[in-house]
Formats: C-alpha cells, sequence, structure tokens
C-alpha cells in the first residue's frame, strides 16, 4: 500500500541488538534523526544479562573476544573490563581429564599438553597446515573456494584425536553445530580470532555491550523506545510507516530491520534465515568445581554437553561471595527437545569429578535462535538494501558472531548515509 506525505524522523531503526545499535549510533553521530523501536524491555537482542540470586546470567553462554577488529570502532574496550578465559581447554578423555593451553599464552600447561597424547606431531602439523591460510591471508580465505568444515578437516589430514575429541566437541558449542557441515572458511576466520585475541567476559554481563552502545547512540541524539513492538511496515513513495502494537505509527524517510533471523520475514519479503539452538544450565556450585577456568569438553562425546566452564573462576563477578557459577551447553534440536536434566547432572559430575547433583539449578535457557546457520559456501557481504528506502542488518547478513552484527550494523548506515 503506498503512503505519502512527510517523515517524522530521517531513520528508524527495527531491532536494538548489535546490529541495529551500531547503525543507529554512526548515523546519530552524522546527523541524521533516528528512532530505535525496541519490542523488549531492554536493549541488547540476544545479549542480554539478568541478575538471579546475585548471580550474572546471561542469556546463553557467550564470550566476547576483544580481537573482533569491529569491537575497539565500535566500543570503549577498557569500560567492559573483560575478564579473559584461558586460552586452552581440559577435556576428558576414557581414563582421565587433560589440559591442553596454547603454548606461548600458557608455557606452563606444556608439559600437560605433551603428556595429553591429544598433542601428536601428525595432528598438529594437519591443524597448521589448516589453520595457516587464514593467519596469514584472512582475505583469500574469504574469497577463496569453500568446504564444509568436515571436509576441510579432512583434506587437511587432520583425522586423529586432535579432531575427534577436542576440536570437535569445542566447535560445536562454538557454531551450534556438530555436524561439521559449517563452512570451513567461517570456523577457520573464527579458530584465527581465538588464536590472536583471549576471549572473555565483560564484569558486568555480556549485556554490558549493547547497553554501552545503547550510550553513545543516545549520546549522539538517537531516540531509543523501549516495548515498541513492531507489528508492520509500509512504504510509501516518499516515507515509511512503521506500525507499533500500542503506540503511535512512526514516519521516517528510511528504515533499517534490525530484528533476529526469526523475525525477518514478519516483516520483510525474505524468507526466514536458517537458525540454530543451544540450550544452557546454570548451576551454583557450593564447592568451586575446579582450580582453574579453563573450558571443558567430554572428547568421550558421552551426553549432551558440549562445553562447561566456572565462569565464576574467569569472571568473579558473576557469582556472589562464597558460591560459584558453572554453565553447561548443549545443542538445542530444531524441534525444541532439550536434554533431560539428570543426564547434564550425569555429565557434569564426569567432567569435573564433582557430585553435581546437589549443585542448585538457578536457570535453563533454551535459545532457539542462538546463531544463523553458516553452511558453505561462506557469504560475508549481503546486499544492505531489499527495497526502496529499506535497508536490512544483523548478523545472519554478514558472518554468524558479535563480529558479524557490528560489520553489518556499520554497513548498512554507511549505505544509507552514501545514498
Amino acid at each position: 500500500m503506498s503512503r505519502t506525505g512527510r517523515a517524522a524522523h530521517d531513520v528508524a531503526v527495527i531491532g536494538a541488538g548489535l546490529a541495529g545499535l551500531r547503525a543507529a549510533d554512526i548515523l546519530a553521530r552524522a546527523g541524521r534523526d533516528v528512532v530505535l523501536l525496541e519490542a523488549a524491555d531492554d536493549v541488547g537482542g540476544r545479549e542480554r544479562t539478568d541478575i538471579v540470586d546475585g548471580f550474572l546470567l546471561d542469556r546463553g553462554f557467550h564470550v566476547l573476544n576483544p580481537a573482533y577488529p569491529a569491537l575497539p570502532r565500535a566500543v570503549d574496550l577498557a569500560a567492559l573490563d573483560i575478564q579473559a578465559f584461558p586460552v586452552g581447554v581440559r577435556v576428558r578423555r576414557e581414563r582421565r581429564s587433560v589440559r591442553l593451553g596454547h603454548p606461548l599464552r600458557h608455557p606452563g600447561l606444556l608439559p600437560a599438553s605433551v603428556a595429553s597424547g591429544l598433542a601428536r606431531p601428525a595432528d598438529l602439523w594437519a591443524l597448521g597446515r589448516w589453520i595457516i591460510p587464514a593467519l596469514l591471508d584472512p582475505k583469500g580465505v574469504i574469497s577463496g573456494p569453500d568446504r564444509s568444515l568436515a571436509e576441510g578437516w579432512t583434506r587437511a589430514g587432520l583425522t586423529g584425536p586432535l579432531r575427534t575429541e577436542v576440536l570437535e566437541p569445542f566447535l560445536a558449542g562454538v557454531v551450534a553445530d556438530d555436524t561439521g557441515t559449517t563452512s570451513d572458511a567461517f570456523v577457520r576466520l573464527l579458530v584465527r580470532m581465538f588464536a590472536l585475541g583471549r576471549p572473555g567476559l565483560p564484569a558486568g554481563g555480556i549485556a554490558a555491550l549493547p547497553r554501552q552502545l545503547a550510550s553513545r547512540a543516545e549520546a549522539a541524539g538517537a531516540d531509543i523506545r523501549l516495548t515498541h513492538r513492531v507489528t508492520a511496515l509500509c512504504r510509501g513513495t516518499n516515507v515509511c510507516e512503521v506500525a507499533i502494537a500500542g503506540a503511535d505509527t512512526v514516519r521516517a524517510g528510511h528504515v533499517i530491520v534490525a530484528v533476529g533471523p526469526e523475525m525477518v520475514a514478519t516483516l520483510t519479503d525474505l524468507p526466514a534465515p536458517k537458525t540454530k539452538g543451544l540450550q544452557t544450565w546454570w548451576f551454583d556450585a557450593e564447592h568451586e568445581p575446579a582450580f582453574d577456568a579453563l573450558l571443558a569438553v567430554d572428547g568421550r562425546r558421552r551426553g549432551p554437553i558440549v562445553n562447561t566452564a566456572v565462569l565464576s573462576r574467569t569472571a568473579r563477578s558473576y557469582a556472589p561471595p562464597g558460591h560459584h557459577l558453572v554453565q553447561a551447553t548443549c545443542l538445542l534440536p530444531a524441534d525444541g527437545g532439550g536434554a533431560p536434566e539428570a543426564e547434564v547432572r550425569r555429565q557434569l559430575a564426569e567432567l569435573w569429578g564433582k557430585d553435581a547433583a546437589q549443585w542448585r539449578l538457578l536457570r535453563r535457557d533454551d535459545v532457539r535462535h542462538a546463531l544463523p546457520a553458516q553452511p558453505a559456501p561462506l557469504r560475508t557481504r549481503s546486499a544492505p538494501w531489499i527495497a526502496e528506502r529499506i535497508l536490512i542488518a544483523g548478523d545472519h547478513r554478514d558472518t554468524a558472531s558479535i563480529q558479524g552484527a557490528l560489520v553489518s550494523g556499520a554497513r548498512v548506515a554507511r549505505a544509507m548515509l552514501s545514498a
């Protein structure tokens, strides 16, 4: 339906996730009149944090990698006070748990890594052959031929226990996929970021990232309106009309659709991007399960957990004094069925060597649309314009990551400014 008339705003951004906030900040700083409409009661999209009994619980297990190039361009990293994880992993094998660590970041773990039986020379050589191109020429990896992750590892000769007991379970939690069908190029770029940076957690929870973006956008003049659920979008000759449940229609010259992938089809003619789900369990452990902060995986693959960590070991602010916060993440099937609590507790006991049956369950997060699916071939640039006066942003338009969301938001803002 066509509409004519005068716009009240230069730009209406729908969705206050990372992409929408980044776009709003850039446009407001460029002098545009920006209104940002968010259905939820706070900014952040999937990057939210709640306080439960004194614990900081992110909505799902998140990590923030300061090596992402888009981060220092968007926020003040020092203000986030990122608490870094060790660059390593604890692996539960058949008879014991072993530890692997980055030899340069954690030289003290080198003897344990060598003794683990997982760092075999042939596997290390194959791993180098797989990752070195991404370290030296990431643009070449993006523009070059792509294949599935499983094919990429096999092609590199990575077939031993380093793959099956470490990389496969670890990366299943990172990309929310254990089938090996995720883009090989995408995973190589992610592993490159792990090698270059030290992922961690903002001391105030993952929500500190979008809240800082929101503060910057508001300081630049953007009008952020929470609990404003958009129900329809109508493009006219000179103006776009954005209908909002229980509020007046917003009129703007341009609209940026920056909603989650599951909502794309409700506001545009585009199909909903395919997504992957994750389920995170949060426990209050009376006694600290581990003496270090290494992420733990099950190399035997005997249970639903793809990774677990004592988050309060990395970020003390995540738990009140005298308590310890443990997260356990599982893949969430498309049908929405999750892992039984008894199975999660059983596997946690095996991974940490503690009686997890007595740990208090704080919350379970079923994040059905945790990440956009990223099959081969990798596509890192999608057109920002989807119609006259309408643009679209989100990690589903770039790479399934915080980096991808921020880059996409910046891209659509600059595309609008150059129009």
